[in-house]
């Protein structure tokens, strides 16, 4: 039971629950403090994680299908050069595409059962928030194609999570939870197009139209990169504008010298796509880090990780300047 549980788990890319999480905690403590439903929140939880992982099973199923489709596509060649888990347990044969798809189909069907007790409970304003986020599930793969991928990411971890959740959890639309999710979106965006500069090469021979190729290269690309990350950290300054939170927001800079690090880990994979980082202390947590350098996908995983990481220490110090600011 375990062992298929861990597979499920790696199917699905559960490494990147974090992103849904962390995200959530940010704007679950936010609705704590002001008086929210915590059973609504912690169920609001359960719902994203549900759909997150559905939308990621769906997303390997349509880029593998789309992949057949292709007259040159060689299932041998492909996994040589395909990057870590994307699409690979299909194209080896280690699941079918009717199993693929049923797991995605039972992920979102829980997803459904989760958003339909809220709907009873908390009104109509769940339905506009599970409308938009099932749009952009079902939608997401396609979006991908066309230079869509992170405006839909942005979309499902800024305004429909973070003001969804204080929904539920309020029963009110707030202003302040708006503001709020802009530091995490941009982040989780950050993982999002990062992952498409690694995949320059893949994206692009797979007809892929992602913002990372439409540079010239990938050293390139990395000025959107450096954009985003300034981003985040001056949107922070809005949460005191608006009075929203106090001074403690400014906690999330000691995340600083982690972007700069990741900065510079992407322009060296831009460089040398073999190199692998060296794992540094603040680098946790990075699992499986032995099995994906005996797989020669360390590379690639560590910078995921890195990104990641940086999104969830960046979340819990936002976290700890909510309940400073406004519980203590």
């Amino acid at each position: 039971m375990l062992q298929k549980t861990l597979k499920l788990l790696y199917y699905s890319r559960a490494f990147s629950l974090p992103m849904s999480i962390l995200s959530w905690m940010v704007v679950f403590t936010f609705g704590v403090v002001n008086s929210g439903n915590i059973l609504y929140g912690i169920i609001a939880l359960l719902g994203i994680c549900l759909a997150h992982l559905g939308t990621n099973v769906l997303d390997d199923y349509l880029d593998y299908k789309s992949l057949i489709k292709q007259v040159d596509f060689n299932k041998e060649e492909y996994l040589k050069q395909s990057q870590k888990t994307k699409c690979r347990y299909i194209i080896n044969g280690m699941v079918t595409e009717k199993k693929v798809l049923l797991i995605a189909l039972k992920y979102f069907l829980l997803a459904f059962i989760c958003g339909l007790f809220l709907f009873i409970k908390c009104g109509i304003g769940v339905f506009y928030f599970a409308m938009a986020g099932g749009l952009i599930a079902l939608l997401y793969s396609p979006a991908s194609r066309i230079c869509l991928s992170e405006l839909m990411v942005a979309l499902a971890y800024g305004p429909i999570l973070f003001g969804g959740v204080y929904y539920v959890m309020t029963g009110v639309y707030a202003k302040e939870a708006f503001l709020m999710c802009i530091p995490t979106m941009i982040l989780t965006v950050v993982l999002v197009y990062i992952h498409t500069v690694m995949d320059y090469e893949f994206d692009t021979n797979e007809n892929k139209c992602t913002i990372a190729n439409r540079f010239d290269s990938q050293l390139d690309s990395l000025v959107v990169l450096k954009f985003l990350l300034i981003f985040a950290y001056l949107s922070v300054i809005l949460l005191c504008v608006f009075d929203i939170l106090d001074w403690q927001v400014f906690f999330v800079y000691l995340t600083i010298p982690l972007s700069v690090d990741f900065y510079k880990s992407m322009i060296n994979y831009s460089c040398m796509p073999d190199s692998v980082p060296e794992k540094k202390w603040y680098h946790f947590p990075m699992e499986n880090l032995e099995t994906l350098k005996q797989n020669g996908e360390a590379g690639f995983m560590i910078r995921m990780y890195q990104s990641r990481n940086l999104m969830v220490y960046f979340s819990i110090l936002l976290v700890i300047s909510i309940i400073l600011s406004l519980w203590v």
